[in-house]
């Protein structure tokens, strides 16, 4: 009987081990105020955006919306206070962009304009009077969060995460704990 072991594991091929990128991973997040509101930056192009922006290596989308949600609005949150409510993906420009919808109910202090050169002002919504000019990915994030919402057309994917238990009592507009399907969000 001849025994083969299988040897040492052949090196990978560098171009596999250390792929080029060629997708961008970001945050957006959802901050809902206890009477509903939730709050956008108008940028100097006309359009709102949530405060939101790049997971850095490493990172958990809580760990960044809650870094990122200090750095341009001054609010504090702890990133266990982050929801992560829904993955959305699109494929403009020829880039993949996914981003995390997260959700939070309670932050500290007040919204300040911590990066002019992004931002002009933040405001507070109702959700019904969103306005119409709208950052392609906040929208995406806004319609996985709430679908019954008036918001400009979008093409994404959304996978929206099931929030189990009292956190589905705990925030607003998410669904309980049955299972989701993904779904094409596709209004353009």
């Amino acid at each position: 009987m001849v025994n083969h072991s299988p040897g040492p594991a052949p090196a990978e091929r560098p171009a596999r081990a250390f792929p080029a990128p060629n997708c961008l991973t970001g945050v957006g997040m959802i901050v809902v105020e206890p009477d509903g509101r939730v709050l956008l930056g108008l940028d100097h192009h006309g359009r709102w955006e949530l405060p939101g922006g790049k997971v850095d290596p490493g990172e958990s989308f809580e760990r960044a919306g809650a870094r990122e949600l200090a750095e341009e609005t001054g609010l504090r949150v702890r990133e266990e206070d982050v929801t992560v409510v829904a993955v959305v993906m699109d494929g403009r420009r020829g880039l993949t962009r996914i981003s995390a919808a997260g959700l939070v109910t309670g932050v500290e202090g007040e919204p300040e304009v911590t990066e002019p050169d992004k931002i002009v002002r933040w405001q507070w919504h109702e959700p019904a009077d969103i306005p119409g000019e709208l950052f392609e990915p906040s929208a995406a994030v806004l319609r996985a969060w709430r679908a019954d919402l008036t918001l400009p057309a979008v093409s994404a994917y959304s996978y929206p995460i099931s929030v189990i238990g009292r956190e589905a009592g705990r925030l607003p507009g998410v669904g309980g704990d049955t299972s989701q399907p993904r779904k094409r969000v596709d209004t353009a």
